[in-house]
């Protein structure tokens, strides 16, 4: 009788092993299976956590200025789907400047929410780097602005009339440039431009300024916008483009800042 027991005890100790270590393999077995599925799903989760660029566009030369100063100023690094963006303070540090923008763009930042830069440098070219665009407003008061869209327009035709944007007459044109650049409304004729501001002497002229044209101050006949090295840009007369001519090429009235 007590070999038997003796046995059912062993046989129950056996049996109670065997279940322990079913316990075991079970447990080990979720715990390979849960580490599986956590590396499986890790990439997805890295993947979602990274700044992405969507786009960047170039923009032709812009100046603007600090609208506001709290605006963080950024160095971006790395490949387009794993973009660093690295803090460099804010635009306080660098004061009243005029920065020229040239790019513009525009990422999938590691929170799921969009975001759009400009890329700036300042003028003096010693400082660059990425801002986000609401920290910038543009600049009315830029020969750089002025000058590019006056220049967009060279070869276009003169239009007696014409205001553009494809055709000008001479007053047209400027009344153009000025209220695409400088967001400036100037009068439609050119006696009436020139009657408006005031005059700057021939050795004051600064580019972007209205030299105009004609035998007498009630006879102004053309206007144009001087560039700089004794050059204006202007729309000539029927027949002809918008094209640069000698500042003295004909007879010279004077000279009007309208900045």
């Amino acid at each position: 009788m007590m070999g038997s027991a003796l046995l059912n005890e062993m046989d129950m100790g056996i049996f109670g092993e065997e279940i322990h270590m079913k316990q075991r393999l079970i447990t080990l077995i979720v715990a390979i299976l849960g580490l599986t599925v956590g590396l499986w799903q890790a990439p997805n989760v890295d993947a979602s956590s990274t700044n992405r660029v969507i786009k960047t566009t170039n923009l032709t030369k812009s100046a603007y200025l600090t609208k506001n100063t709290q605006g963080g100023f950024y160095n971006m690094s790395g490949a387009a789907n794993n973009l660093k963006i690295q803090s460099r303070g804010t635009l306080r540090q660098y004061g009243n400047t005029t920065w020229f923008v040239t790019q513009q763009r525009q990422i999938r930042l590691a929170n799921n929410t969009t975001a759009n830069y400009y890329f700036i440098t300042s003028a003096n070219t010693r400082v660059r780097g990425w801002v986000k665009t609401g920290s910038l407003k543009k600049s009315t008061r830029s020969f750089t602005n002025l000058y590019n869209v006056a220049k967009s327009k060279l070869g276009h035709r003169y239009v007696y009339g014409a205001v553009g944007p494809n055709t000008f007459d001479c007053s047209g044109y400027t009344k153009y440039v000025f209220q695409q650049a400088a967001q400036k409304t100037l009068p439609r004729v050119a006696q009436a431009q020139y009657r408006q501001y005031p005059k700057i002497s021939k050795q004051r002229a600064q580019k972007g300024d209205l030299v105009f044209f004609g035998s007498g101050t009630g006879s102004i006949s053309h206007v144009g916008i001087y560039v700089g090295g004794g050059k204006v840009v202007h729309a000539p007369y029927p027949g002809q483009y918008v094209s640069y001519m000698d500042q003295y090429g004909i007879t010279q009235n004077t000279i009007r800042r309208y900045w």
